[in-house]
């Protein structure tokens, strides 16, 4: 079935309010504890916000090797955004800081200003995120409130696509390709400035990572659950 330590790439559906890493320890904890290992290489292949769920690849053993690999594949996701109001973390991590006028967005507005995200774009990242900066993530002097310069990222959106705007609400619904680095929170920051407005995330899911498709991963409790019928037999 599996063989951990030779190595597996497994992917999951990340519970909301999960960090990337929470995934990562929790898989390595429970492998460990079943294969009678103190220690076992385990890895993600690219990070996903704790308010966001979806694809997280992960990696044990000599498979590990192939996370650098990985962390290019093109990802997709459906993201929400709140038109109107931002917030210091670009989503709902943080309170709104800022609101700004919407009576002049429509779906004809939406429809002109969200095909111009396709192809290459230079983006900001978010304060609260874990660009190194000096040594130090973001979010670190962000949570102390110390204000730092970061540079802008070149990156490419491969599709961007309106799945539903509700006038009344001001929500925005997107479904982005897009490649290795893109902060969708970021993404929904530049589309609030296009727009004339602001705006910020109130929902995020990746439903691929390369081939890998949302509904062919593995939830935590169903590995959980394989696991203890997994008949382990150690490499002589």
């Amino acid at each position: 079935m599996w063989d951990f330590e030779q190595g597996e790439v497994l992917a999951f559906d990340k519970p909301l309010h999960w960090t990337s890493f929470d995934l990562v320890a929790k898989v390595r904890h429970n492998v460990c504890r079943k294969i009678g290992k103190k220690k076992l290489k385990v890895g993600h292949s690219g990070t996903l916000d704790p308010l966001a769920t979806g694809v997280v690849i992960v990696c044990t053993g000599k498979k590990t090797k192939l996370i650098d690999q990985l962390q290019y594949d093109v990802k997709e996701y459906i993201a929400t955004l709140q038109l109107g109001a931002t917030t210091p973390s670009f989503d709902l991590e943080k309170e709104i800081d800022a609101t700004y006028p919407t009576e002049h967005i429509t779906r004809e507005l939406i429809d002109k200003t969200i095909p111009e995200f396709v192809g290459e774009q230079w983006q900001v990242p978010p304060m609260f995120s874990a660009v190194q900066i000096n040594g130090k993530r973001a979010y670190e002097f962000a949570r102390k409130g110390e204000s730092v310069e970061l540079k802008p990222k070149l990156l490419v959106i491969d599709e961007i696509e309106v799945l539903d705007f509700d006038k009344e609400k001001k929500q925005l619904t997107i479904r982005v390709v897009c490649s290795k680095g893109t902060y969708i929170r970021a993404l929904a920051r530049d589309i609030g400035e296009r727009l004339g407005s602001g705006a910020h995330l109130t929902a995020l899911r990746r439903t691929r990572v390369g081939d890998t498709r949302v509904e062919d991963c593995l939830t935590i409790d169903t590995f959980l659950e394989q696991l203890k019928q997994y008949d382990y037999v150690q490499n002589e």
